[in-house]
């Protein structure tokens, strides 16, 4: 799964990379270590352009009695989103990114789990797809969640877990976010392995990332135990 990942540059800069023209979002500082049920940054397309807007991490279908759902919807698998009832709507018509600058991931090893943190050799931000749905809540208030979509790992992921986001290449942004664009053939050839797995590095983290309270620049330093 995609449980915790890492955003790190300003909204100016996801602004130009995503060619956005203008937000309403108040300043939020670097993220190091995004967790479930918090707040992140999305892209969506209106059908004229990109926009920035914060989702909530825990998809909770407009259908669900309850929020419980959030907590169960972290995360979509690419095999099954065309199938599952919570999903199958939403990967026609609601599909998002989800930037990022690198993501963690807990490796087995002979001493435990450890943390890693995979990430462009760049450092660049790449694109996680997403899905969102928008919930009513009992008040009447709109609560807009999302998911982020994994599949199989690629060859560098492989030691480390069974899963990995589905990491869009760049060329196929717009066509992800294009919601004219409907059937399963054209978008599931999107949601595969990242395939430039040498383009992306994994290093061990400190055990701290562990801890959702921790988040800050410490959290994505490289750590020897």
């Amino acid at each position: 799964m995609c449980g915790r990942y890492t955003i790190t540059i300003s909204i100016e800069e996801l602004m130009l990379r995503y060619l956005i023209g203008e937000v309403s979002i108040p300043f939020q500082r670097p993220r190091y270590n995004v967790a479930p049920t918090q707040k992140v940054y999305a892209v969506v397309n209106d059908g004229h352009a990109n926009r920035l807007g914060l989702l909530q991490w825990g998809l909770i279908p407009a259908w669900a009695k309850d929020a419980s759902y959030g907590s169960k919807m972290l995360n979509a698998r690419a095999e099954t989103v065309w199938s599952k009832p919570a999903f199958e709507g939403l990967v026609r018509r609601k599909r998002c990114i989800i930037p990022a600058d690198g993501f963690y991931e807990w490796k087995k090893t002979s001493t435990g789990k450890q943390p890693m943190r995979i990430a462009l050799r760049t450092r660049e931000v790449f694109s996680m797809a997403g899905l969102y749905d928008t919930w009513t809540m009992p008040d009447g208030s709109k609560l807009s969640t999302c998911t982020i979509i994994t599949t199989e790992p690629n060859e560098l992921m492989a030691p480390i877990h069974n899963r990995m986001p589905v990491i869009l290449k760049r060329e196929d942004e717009a066509a992800w976010l294009d919601r004219s664009t409907q059937d399963q053939e054209t978008l599931g050839k999107l949601l595969v392995p990242y395939a430039a797995a040498a383009e992306l590095e994994a290093y061990p983290v400190s055990p701290k990332v562990g801890y959702v309270a921790n988040d800050d620049p410490s959290c994505i330093a490289p750590f020897e135990e």
